[in-house]
């Protein structure tokens, strides 16, 4: 069992941290992971492929590859950086620049779960819905969200155990700065770049091993308890 004296300031802020940059990197992406999940189980449309291949990306690229290009685009001197920072939105080498990271790796594995749930529904259900005049937005609210909410649900706890254990891109967009951008990965890297560090690092691991299973066994427990409403 994991003693709360034992871990030092900086080791809670990369708690927090990292759990601040999950949840908003899970709860913003989601809408987005929605979206896309239901266009290619639903669609077929020319560059279907393509997208399903962007998507993917940063499964297949190297993380530190997926941190410069973003270092690229959303850097202070970047096309979108430029642009966001006059209105006071930065993200490189902020904890915000963490989550955009974060968001962007777990994106492929939350729109997977997702969109296998979307294959799963029987399209009749919906067009018998369709037929008693409902609109499709009110169908996809109250007949194919509730059905695919299983699914739902594990590609959000996938999309934040993969937050969680992110590194690769963090650590090149965002730098290592404790309490600032210093994540548990990052943290537990740096200790174990430090002599001594090992005791520390591996409270940090068992940290994000008891982090991740509870994501997941919270996960598991809804969706059991919504497919007992059914």
């Amino acid at each position: 069992m994991i003693s709360l004296d034992w871990l030092g300031p900086q080791e809670w802020q990369a708690i927090t941290l990292s759990l601040r940059v999950s949840l908003v990197a899970t709860i913003a992406s989601l809408p987005f992971a929605i979206a896309i999940a239901w266009l290619l189980a639903r669609r077929r449309f020319p560059g279907h492929s393509l997208l399903s291949g962007i998507v993917h990306l940063p499964l297949i690229l190297p993380p530190v590859v997926t941190g410069y290009l973003l270092l690229l685009t959303f850097g202070t001197k970047g096309p979108v950086g430029s642009l966001l920072q006059p209105l006071g939105i930065v993200f490189a080498f902020r904890w915000t620049g963490a989550a955009l990271a974060a968001a962007i790796m777990s994106f492929p594995l939350t729109v997977r779960a997702i969109r296998l749930g979307f294959e799963a529904v029987d399209p009749r259900l919906e067009q018998a819905a369709a037929t008693l005049g409902a609109p499709r937005a009110w169908i996809f609210l109250t007949v194919t969200l509730p059905l695919i909410m299983p699914a739902l649900l594990a590609g959000a706890t996938l999309g934040f155990a993969k937050a969680m254990g992110e590194f690769g891109a963090t650590i090149t967009f965002v730098s290592n700065i404790p309490g600032q951008t210093q994540t548990l990965p990052s943290a537990i890297y740096a200790l174990l770049e430090t002599p001594g560090g090992d005791g520390p690092a591996m409270r940090l691991v068992l940290v994000s091993i008891v982090i991740a299973m509870g994501a997941v066994l919270v996960s598991e427990a809804l969706a059991r308890r919504m497919a007992r409403r059914r």
